[in-house]
């Protein structure tokens, strides 16, 4: 037996690695770029062997000869190669249902809105709720928020939810109302307001904290249906180029449908998820620390937490008073000790802690947590983030680098907001607000998202925004605060090498070099080569991950 034993060592030691037995595959005539060291890098062709690179081949560097055998040859066809790209900051379960609810992105009046929730309710007649997402108040004439009204004379009695499009209000019909118990004795949590009439009646819009209110009325899907939902919204959003997305804000229900996936092999694309400070189960998470995962492709190693609203519906936490409205600062969703307290006991946990801040008032009282925290739980390596980083004083810009904290922000969000964001904070703020070019220039790494669904997961929408700083009808003529402006390697670099570091993932991902994953893309144009104004116009043709086509 022991004879035996020992030959079946001798014979496994012998054996060569299981990778070398895969046949390496090349993809040759293609126009390949990847970032490396902050430069871009042009190559001719990408071998690699199972899921890792091998090589890259330069323009002067001669190609394996055609009679090697052991080479499988993919003809590129002329096409360009872009490493995979990664979305550091998008909401993969809301992204999901989304794609099964009713779209309101766009809609230029309230009854507009109305009317497609009316047509929407016509596809899905039996939900329980009718829910949607994508209002914008500030595109619509007036400029004032919804009411139940207008719901209600369309759906007197089914419960409608329609949350805006930057997920930190909800427009809430009385049906809805009625199933919550709120009428004019509800008052506004802290965090939170309820939105009434001088006569202090509900007029249907909840910002922030107060969205509980109703949202804890409507079923939740299941573990089951989110793996469903869950796999739905990774397949959309590898057609679209993404190879890698970080989860901002998960629950322990959807973590566990994202470890039910991961467990059968079924993720398209990674996943680096962060949990949520608000899940009940937060204490018992922190206690257990970060979660190992049976694959490359799910990682639980970050917490998301959110100190305030968003600027659109006046929610982002300022100094001063709203620029359009006087007596009104913003909301805080935590007091500031319960932040410093949440973020400490998450630091201390070995988390990375990445939190949202998008107001001057916010942004300043994260950075001062950090600067604290960072020392005592000695986490300075963890390379936490503030997600958004919209609006700075320009004193706190410099702090981002000094203290290794990293700002995952969203170029859509300077396109989309452009049309309020100069009416909400005025001339001065403005010049600390969407400041890529500031905080490049202070050595801040800046990673890249869409922020998902309240923007299009397409991230050269987000390359476009970067370079153009205008939105798709080329507007305005010489790009809104171009100054703050990236350059397209810079851009690139957000959505790869620096979504990688800012993940812990960067000699794993991000880059197209030896021994990195090779996850990749192949698109239709030269974004290198084309007018920087036609880069969101870009199609994906095939995403691979682990060296597998997966669209």
């Amino acid at each position: 037996m022991l004879k035996n034993y020992k030959l079946l060592l001798l014979t496994c030691l012998c054996l060569p690695p299981l990778t070398s037995l895969a046949q390496s595959k090349l993809i040759n005539n293609i126009n390949g770029y990847t970032v490396s060291n902050g430069k871009l890098v042009e190559f001719k062709a990408l071998q690699f062997n199972g899921d890792v690179i091998e090589k890259i081949y330069l323009e002067n560097e001669h190609l394996p000869y055609s009679t090697n055998t052991s080479i499988v040859r993919i003809d590129g066809q002329g096409k360009t190669l872009l490493p995979g790209l990664i979305d550091a900051h998008g909401h993969v379960l809301s992204y999901g249902l989304s794609l099964m609810r009713a779209q309101l992105r766009g809609s230029v009046t309230e009854q507009q809105a109305v009317e497609t929730v009316v047509a929407f309710r016509q596809l899905q007649p039996t939900m329980q709720w009718i829910q949607g997402r994508g209002w914008n108040q500030v595109l619509w004439p007036q400029q004032n928020f919804p009411v139940a009204a207008s719901l209600d004379k369309v759906f007197p009695d089914t419960p409608v939810w329609l949350v805006r499009i930057d997920g930190h209000a909800g427009w809430a019909n009385s049906a809805a109302m009625k199933i919550a118990g709120i009428s004019s004795a509800t008052t506004s949590p802290e965090g939170g307001e309820i939105i009434k009439y001088a006569d202090g009646q509900p007029t249907g819009v909840f910002i922030d904290n107060a969205m509980s209110l109703i949202t804890t009325k409507i079923p939740q899907p299941s573990i089951d249906e989110q793996q469903e939902i869950l796999l739905t919204a990774l397949t959309s959003l590898a057609k679209q180029g993404l190879t890698s997305v970080h989860d901002a804000g998960i629950g322990s229900d959807t973590i566990a449908a994202y470890q039910a996936l991961d467990y059968a092999d079924k993720l398209p694309i990674r996943v680096y998820a962060m949990i949520d400070a608000q899940d009940p189960e937060f204490d018992k998470m922190m206690q257990a620390g970060p979660m190992a995962s049976g694959s490359d492709k799910l990682h639980i190693s970050s917490v998301k937490i959110s100190a305030d609203g968003a600027l659109g519906s006046r929610g982002a936490a300022l100094i001063e008073d709203y620029s359009d409205l006087a007596g009104h600062k913003g909301l805080l969703l935590y007091s500031k000790k319960d932040l410093g307290d949440t973020i400490q006991q998450a630091m201390d946990a070995g988390f990375q802690v990445n939190t949202h801040a998008i107001g001057d008032h916010a942004n300043k009282i994260v950075l001062d947590h950090y600067q604290a925290n960072i020392a005592t739980s000695n986490s300075r390596h963890l390379r936490h983030r503030i997600e958004h980083a919209q609006v700075l004083q320009l004193a706190d810009i410099p702090r981002f680098a000094q203290l290794n904290v990293i700002a995952s922000m969203q170029a859509t969000h300077a396109t989309s907001d452009k049309n309020m964001a100069l009416d909400r904070i005025g001339n001065a703020r403005i010049k600390g607000a969407y400041a890529w070019r500031k905080l490049l220039n202070a050595n801040t790494i800046i990673a890249a998202g869409s922020d998902f669904p309240i923007e299009s997961p397409n991230p050269f929408y987000g390359l476009h925004a970067s370079v153009t700083r205008q939105d798709h009808d080329n507007q305005p003529v010489d790009g809104w605060y171009r100054r703050e402006s990236m350059n397209l390697t810079e851009a690139l670099a957000t959505f790869t090498t620096h979504a990688a570091f800012a993940a812990h993932q960067e000699q794993m991902i991000g880059q197209l070099v030896p021994k990195r994953k090779a996850d990749f893309i192949l698109i239709d144009k030269d974004i290198f080569a084309i007018n920087p104004k036609d880069i969101w116009k870009t199609k994906v043709l095939e995403t691979w991950v682990d060296g597998e086509r997966v669209e």
